[in-house]
């Protein structure tokens, strides 16, 4: 059977505020809930360095961290459908995954996590964005960047700016969120471009205030 397009059977995606986290430990977990209950939209959680069943055990405290704080808050797992999949088993507050060009493919995460669940595929060039078009069907919104070089991720692929997103939001129907090094201060301009949202890693993780943070995120989209 065929999914439809726009996916239905789950949440509306509010993509505006879009935190990726890092690290591991307890502060992760109070960062994604401060998040969470200032309105960002979607929550991350990010750990390449992290064994499976350590990913999990941080998938499955900053899903019950975020339930409690934000519940209307979407929760993602990076890169690893898998551990999405336990997660959901376990009926933890988590809605699916974000999937890397190397990752699981598009299709068969679609098939382990269902047909209401989230998946994001990440992009970053036309090229990308165009190819993205075979399962744009099964896919719920693009990520794309770098916005700038950022240290905490390198995709090899040249910074984008500000100038570089209209053409990739031109190309595809699904919603796409700019990533890479973006902070509040950014976001009046990277929300006249056409991007649905952005994604911010260390502007929320290392903030002194993550809930202002986010706050100035969502002002930003509304100016």
């Amino acid at each position: 059977m065929t999914r439809p397009f726009p996916p239905s059977g789950h949440r509306a995606l509010d993509l505006r505020c879009y935190l990726v986290t890092s690290g591991t430990g307890p502060r992760t977990v109070e960062v994604a809930a401060e998040a969470a209950a200032a309105g960002a939209g979607v929550v991350q959680v990010r750990a390449k360095e992290a064994s499976t069943r350590e990913l999990l055990e941080l998938v499955l405290a900053v899903a019950d961290a975020v339930r409690a704080a934000g519940p209307a808050t979407t929760m993602l797992v990076d890169d690893r459908a898998d551990v999405a999949a336990a997660a959901r088993a376990r009926g933890a507050h988590v809605h699916g995954v974000h999937l890397g060009q190397d990752d699981l493919p598009v299709a068969d995460a679609r098939a382990l996590l269902g047909p209401d669940a989230v998946i994001g595929l990440t992009t970053g060039t036309l090229e990308l964005v165009r190819a993205s078009a075979e399962v744009a069907f099964e896919l719920d919104y693009l990520g794309a960047g770098p916005f700038r070089r950022t240290p905490t991720k390198d995709s090899g692929r040249e910074p984008l700016g500000a100038e570089g997103y209209p053409p990739l939001v031109r190309a595809t129907m699904l919603p796409i969120v700019a990533i890479g090094d973006v902070v509040p201060a950014d976001v009046p301009t990277l929300s006249r471009t056409g991007v649905a949202g952005v994604a911010l890693v260390r502007a929320v993780m290392e903030a002194p205030a993550p809930g202002e943070a986010v706050r100035e995120v969502l002002a930003g989209f509304a100016r």
